[in-house]
């Protein structure tokens, strides 16, 4: 079971991602909370393994909740609830190496394939939010023919793993995608990760983005 944390001001907000985790049966909701600093309270009382943090909240934001959370309870994994107006704090926190990036509005299955990586160890970024980050970086294009050189050292499979890690999917829907097993997903993933260089999945799906690798509607 995942025990989930889950931290936003708007009552209505925490009621629809509850209601969504509810539809997963291995994902549990411990404790709510309605400000940064009730929500590291509540991390170090129930140290769940994933914590849902909204970025704008009162007397803590989540972005300084994060940072304390890691800091005090560094097994549970934090997830950030972003909306495209929390731009440069998405950016702030990517360069914090945060676990997960959700937007609120985006669909459904990408919060339960977040919250099921980031408590696996992986890491999370939404394709909306890398999207955005690339594009407000002003920068894309300039990148490209950086990043689709540091792609050429991987192999063909390589590649097509890595396009599909930046749109989102799981392990186990790469496979399915691929026709493969998910422990051959994995080792491809430990190659590229190693040749390229990036030590997470949103790193990973952030150049994938950048080399032009990620398909436009990968479902």
């Amino acid at each position: 079971m995942i025990s989930v944390l889950l931290a936003d001001d708007e009552a209505m907000i925490r009621a629809g991602v509850r209601a969504i985790l509810a539809t997963d049966p291995g994902v549990d909701v411990v404790a709510e909370a309605a400000d940064g600093r009730a929500a590291v309270e509540l991390v170090r009382a129930h140290r769940p393994r994933v914590a849902l943090l909204d970025i704008r909240m009162p007397r803590l934001d989540g972005l300084a909740a994060a940072a304390e959370i890691r800091r005090l309870v560094p097994a549970t994994a934090v997830v950030m609830l972003t909306t495209f107006g929390d731009d440069d704090h998405v950016a702030r926190a990517l360069g914090d190496g945060a676990a997960g990036f959700l937007v609120k509005a985006g669909d459904p299955r990408e919060l339960l394939a977040g919250v099921r990586a980031v408590a696996d160890g992986g890491a999370y970024l939404s394709p909306r939010v890398a999207r955005r980050v690339i594009e407000l970086s002003g920068a894309r294009m300039a990148r490209r023919p950086v990043a689709r050189d540091r792609v050429a050292v991987l192999t063909d499979r390589e590649r097509d793993v890595l396009g599909l890690v930046g749109a989102g999917l799981s392990n186990a829907e790469i496979a399915r995608r691929l026709h493969l097993v998910e422990g051959t997903v994995k080792g491809y993933l430990t190659s590229a990760f190693t040749r390229l260089g990036v030590r997470n999945r949103v790193q990973a799906a952030i150049l994938a983005y950048e080399a032009g690798l990620v398909d436009a509607d990968p479902r």
